[in-house]
């Protein structure tokens, strides 16, 4: 049989769709390209915005179209939190909500009346991705907690959970075996990792740290509050993690980061990027998500949001305009942005963002950098990051792929 897969949002899906497909292969499916005709098509879907839920629709919609006979399987966000509407559209068979990701593969292939492999109930569902020689995608904790005023993601994802340390361990030495370098940690709470096992986010760092074969590591996201002085200063000792940070910011102003329930001050956010620095150096990257238009975001308080980033200088801002979802404290709150003043705030800081990242790029003009070179050719060139996640391009070599290479900026 012929399966194909397609996926929307966030990197953590991409790692649970590699690991469907691993699934799908091992019971004999063959992968094609979602525009042919596959008797199978799984669509991973998200519902961070509401663009978001309408491309997934769209595309369930597209696929039909592309092959009416085919049997469609959803799973991700928007399948959690718009079932009933997902099940209503013609070509769906199954549906998966987030406690059920472990169970796609099994219960597709029973389904279909092929053996199914024997899942537990209370699996948490470890994924990484494949497809890149250089780089892969690990997910090591699921869920959140936190119920931002504003945020799907809890009810969509569930309660904080992760995945055991000696399972993490095993995933990323199978990630190793296919000669992949470079690992980044995902998941939607990283740094809350331990809930599910009574273990620390700082155990598992220290114990992929001596997984052979990957060589390097980053962490895709975590809260400023979770990035604690311990780990900061355990990973600066000369560890396999690199200088790199994603670190949510969503908003420059202490008013409206409390109104959104967040977690901390812009005092305690700016003093963390310092520390960071203080111990690491200057040329730590950090990438910051803000999020613009929130209810209550008054243009002072956007300009304040402006200031604090020109204070703080982050490498890279992730902008995206605030999206009102249902269900959700934000939704009702007064003081909604037009989303005509959304559009321009988001170029105003993407227009920062640029000129931000261009600075930090020159201030590393001239250092020794260690560059990951991916395998990829484009117009005769290949391309790399550097530790502090410097895009680097040079003419193509065959034997620089998947090499970690010493290169002057």
């Amino acid at each position: 049989m012929k399966i194909a897969f397609t996926t929307l949002g966030c990197k953590l899906n991409y790692a649970e769709t590699s690991t469907y497909e691993r699934g799908f292969r091992a019971a004999g499916f063959e992968v094609v390209n979602w525009k042919d005709q596959a008797d199978l098509y799984l669509v991973n879907t998200c519902s961070v915005t509401a663009t978001a839920d309408q491309k997934s629709r769209s595309l369930i919609r597209k696929l039909h179209r592309v092959n009416p006979s085919a049997k469609i399987v959803v799973t991700g966000c928007s399948a959690e939190l718009r079932r009933a509407e997902i099940e209503r559209i013609e070509g769906v068979w199954k549906v998966f909500g987030c406690k059920e990701k472990s169970h796609v593969v099994s219960d597709c292939l029973a389904g279909l009346g092929l053996q199914a492999l024997n899942v537990p109930e209370d699996a948490v569902f470890g994924a990484y991705s494949t497809g890149e020689r250089t780089r892969s995608f690990l997910k090591v904790q699921d869920g959140c907690d936190n119920y931002c005023k504003y945020c799907t993601v809890p009810y969509a994802r569930g309660g904080s959970r992760n995945i055991p340390i000696c399972e993490c361990v095993r995933m990323a030495r199978e990630i190793a075996a296919q000669g992949v370098k470079e690992i980044v940690l995902t998941g939607v709470n990283t740094g809350d990792y331990g809930h599910s096992t009574g273990e620390s986010f700082l155990d598992l760092l220290k114990a992929l740290n001596e997984v052979e074969g990957i060589e390097r590591y980053r962490i895709s996201s975590i809260e400023p509050n979770l990035l604690s002085s311990e780990i900061i200063d355990w990973i600066a000792s000369g560890t396999k993690f690199q200088p790199h940070f994603h670190i949510p910011l969503q908003t420059g102003t202490n008013q409206l980061l409390e109104a959104m329930g967040r977690r901390y001050t812009t005092e305690f956010f700016a003093e963390k990027l310092a520390y960071i620095r203080s111990v690491m150096g200057d040329g730590v990257f950090f990438g910051i998500d803000v999020m613009v238009g929130l209810p209550g975001e008054t243009p002072e308080l956007f300009e304040e949001t402006v200031r604090f980033l020109e204070k703080i200088r982050p490498a890279f801002i992730h902008v995206f305009p605030y999206s009102r979802r249902p269900g959700t404290p934000a939704a009702s709150m007064p003081g909604q942005v037009d989303e005509e003043e959304k559009k321009r705030r988001v170029a105003v800081l993407e227009g920062l963002c640029a000129r931000l990242h261009r600075e930090f790029v020159e201030s590393q003009r001239g250092a020794l950098v260690q560059v990951l070179f991916e395998s990829k050719e484009k117009d005769g060139s290949m391309g790399g990051y550097s530790g502090n996640y410097i895009r680097v391009t040079r003419p193509f070599d065959p034997a620089l792929s998947g090499r970690i290479v010493e290169v002057e900026l």
